[in-house]
Formats: C-alpha cells, sequence, structure tokens
C-alpha cells in the first residue's frame, strides 16, 4: 500500500494534467487488487461507470479494504483511496475528507461526473464498511 504523504508529495511535484494521470496509472498498476475468486457480483460497488469490487472488514477497530476494477484510472483513484482510508480507525474513516485529498492532488476536476459519483459510491461503501463490527462487507 502506498503511503498517503508521499502521494501527495508526488502529484505536487508533478505538472497537471498528463503527467498526473500518467502517476495515477502507475498507482494503480501497483495496486494489490481483490483476487478473482473474490471479483462476484455482491463486491461491485454501484454507481461506477467501471466495474469496482470492494471487500472489507474491521479488525479490532481498524478498518480493511482491499478493492480493484477494470480500469486503469479507477484502479489508480482506489490506491488514493486506499492510502486514505485502509489502517484508519473505524472512527477516523467515518469523518476523513477524502474530497479534500483528491481536490488537493488535483484530480477531482479533471474527472469525469460519472468517475466522481464513482469515487463518492467507493467512499461511501469504504464508511458502510467502517459501521460493521467485524463481519465482512460486500455490499453497501
Amino acid at each position: 500500500m502506498h503511503d498517503l504523504d508521499d502521494i501527495l508529495d508526488n502529484f505536487e511535484a508533478l505538472e497537471p494534467g498528463e503527467e498526473r494521470y500518467r502517476y495515477l496509472i502507475e498507482l494503480g498498476r501497483g495496486l494489490e487488487g481483490v483476487p478473482d475468486d473474490l471479483k462476484r457480483d455482491e463486491h461491485i460497488v454501484r454507481g461506477c461507470q467501471s466495474r469496482v469490487w470492494m471487500i472489507g472488514r474491521v479488525e479490532d477497530g481498524v478498518v480493511r479494504v482491499q478493492a480493484d476494477s477494470d480500469a486503469f484510472i479507477v484502479r489508480g483513484l482506489i490506491a488514493i483511496l486506499l492510502a486514505v482510508f485502509d489502517g484508519k480507525s473505524a472512527a477516523e474513516v467515518l469523518t476523513l475528507d477524502a474530497q479534500a485529498v483528491f481536490a488537493q492532488v488535483g484530480l477531482e476536476q479533471h474527472l469525469s461526473m460519472g468517475r466522481r459519483n464513482g469515487l463518492h459510491a467507493m467512499v461511501q461503501r469504504i464508511r458502510a464498511i467502517a459501521t460493521l463490527d467485524g463481519s465482512e462487507a460486500s455490499e453497501s
């Protein structure tokens, strides 16, 4: 998993536009993803243009999320989301502002409405996972 501070520093060093998209795709290539046997309909995040699978759980008050997509840019967005949320306490996950992180990265205004909606759906799924009592989440 990538460190959020490193991601933010790297985006800041890059020119807006193509360089940032290339870095986003690079982040997505490094994403561990979801094992193929877990890429089932019940793990699909509704509201995303691309296919996004997300599973998660709360272990000892800490949110653990795995996610994957069939689209390179979305995989990069997922890598950033995991840097923001994965490994945080459930209480933190419910209060963190992912939109502010994406504004800081300078990508949100360049994302299509469909991708922004999908990003929102992924954040909502992660927040739903944070409200679990230790069982695995499959659908928000």
